[in-house]
């Protein structure tokens, strides 16, 4: 069991302890007072439960978020003047470089019931970036794109529902254009490849997407049209294989640069215990690859069998590493993103280039789950991505924000909306929440679509972790 799914258990464990304390309390209150008023409470609690105590935060708000950025980091001299975010005189920044501000933040008595809000205003791109509610301590602002507002002493930071304390501390990170290069996308299931850089990778000269799984369980929206489990299943899987390798057109990828390879959705782990052993469909009944490769552009040397095994994976990867030779790779992240396809996969990827002749010269990280906080990043679809919690220092981490324009982020939630897995309607006690949240806790939703990732994966800003490699090159 992943930390993640422990930290969920304990979290239910401990909300089923206070529901049952709860109850013997309302009915103790009905016994001595009337018998309506435990049933008033009651309803009562749970809609303050929806509104304010719903989320999944495994950590206190007071907490600091603790990262350590490398010790070459520039860290121009920043003050902030009452709301005014001023530089040191004759301190200059580059346009395109990742601004991550450090600085604490303090709730108000409403921040405990309203989401606190950080406010950047007085360019010409203003921001807004959300916090945890009853939030009391160090927070990472990504001022990424406002380098231009901030050099001319013209950039506020205005706290809603909050209070900024303290020195600030401003670091700067100066990055290639990675764009300028060839990159392939890591995506574990359909759809990550758009989470997490569709702004990169339609952007870029030259993208690939190397999707892994074909994603076919949980498919009970294809089960509601009649279907068996199995049909239903290999309905999803091969509509989201269709996905990974269709999508991408929408952002210039096409589809002969685009490759599914097939293997089972939340059995990779399963695979990398056992190298040599094929592990097959947990719904599906597969247990050959090929059934979701038909729509690849070329065949892979496993297609010979089309076992579903993590030798035959890594044997995939080195292929396409050996024949793209992309000079940057973007993955998952191996410590903040703690999905176990996204692990997994990331843990392929470094195995197989361990065995190739090809390196590329830049590795970019990314994160679409979390351990702590299942709704980050905080806040509305189109504003900035501040840095992720992070509850004590795992190790040094360099931060590179991709800025995306308007019309970037709108085509970006086009192509989520394209995703097959995207579009079912939540769940009625969702929505029901999300009527409440709306009422009370002022929190609003974009029209784009109804599924959170919407909301998350369509900001401002794309957020990559760099790791640089030596980079063995040949010719092309």
């Amino acid at each position: 069991m992943n930390r993640k799914q422990q930290l969920l258990k304990r979290h239910r464990r401990n909300k089923r302890i206070g529901l049952l304390i709860a109850l013997v309390l309302l009915i103790a209150c009905g016994v001595l007072v009337v018998w309506w008023l435990p049933v008033v409470l009651a309803v009562l609690g749970w809609i303050a439960h929806e509104a304010w105590f719903a989320d999944h935060l495994f950590y206190s708000p007071t907490d600091d978020y603790q990262y350590s950025f490398p010790p070459y980091t520039q860290q121009p001299k920043v003050h902030l003047d009452g709301d005014r975010l001023r530089l040191d005189e004759g301190v200059m920044l580059v346009d395109n470089a990742t601004l991550i501000l450090a600085l604490r933040i303090k709730s108000t008595w409403l921040g405990r019931f309203i989401d606190p809000v950080v406010e950047l205003v007085g360019g010409a791109d203003p921001d807004r970036q959300t916090f945890e509610r009853g939030v009391d301590g160090l927070r990472y602002l990504n001022l990424t794109g406002q380098a231009a507002a901030l050099s001319q002493g013209e950039l506020r930071l205005r706290g809603r529902y909050c209070r900024l304390l303290g020195e600030p501390v401003l670091s700067a990170f100066e990055h290639p254009d990675y764009s300028r290069q060839r990159v392939m996308v890591i995506a574990p299931h359909a759809d990550d490849a758009e989470l997490a850089a569709f702004g990169l990778y339609s952007g870029a000269e030259q993208s690939w997407i190397v999707t892994i799984t074909a994603g076919e369980i949980e498919a009970g929206h294809y089960r509601q049209m009649g279907l068996d489990d199995v049909e239903a299943s290999r309905l999803k899987g091969s509509l989201r294989a269709w996905d990974s390798v269709s999508v991408p057109l929408w952002g210039g990828v096409p589809a002969q640069r685009c490759i599914q390879l097939g293997y089972f959705c939340l059995q990779l782990p399963a695979m990398q215990s056992a190298p040599t052993e094929a592990i097959a469909s947990r719904e599906a009944q597969l247990g050959d690859t090929r059934y979701f490769r038909r729509f690849n552009p070329f065949a892979l040397g496993s297609d010979v069998d089309g076992l579903p095994s993590w030798n035959n994976l890594l044997a995939d990867l080195r292929e396409l590493i050996e024949r793209i030779e992309p000079q940057v790779i973007v993955l998952p992240h191996p410590h903040l993103d703690p999905h176990p396809d996204h692990l997994c996969s990331q843990q392929a990827v470094m195995q197989a280039l361990s065995g190739t002749a090809w390196q590329p010269e830049t590795l970019l990280h990314y994160a679409n789950h979390l351990h702590d906080n299942d709704r980050w990043p905080m806040g509305d679809a189109g504003t900035g991505v501040a840095l992720p919690p992070q509850i004590g220092v795992h190790e040094s981490l360099r931060p590179w924000t991709l800025c995306l324009s308007t019309d970037s982020q709108l085509r970006k939630a086009m192509s989520l909306g394209m995703m097959h897995d995207l579009q079912p309607r939540p769940p009625f006690k969702r929505l029901l929440r999300r009527a409440i949240q709306r009422c009370l806790a002022a929190r609003r939703w974009r029209a784009f679509g109804e599924n959170d990732f919407m909301r998350k994966a369509v900001r401002r800003h794309e957020l990559f972790w760099v790791w640089e490699l030596s980079g063995k090159r040949e010719s092309n």
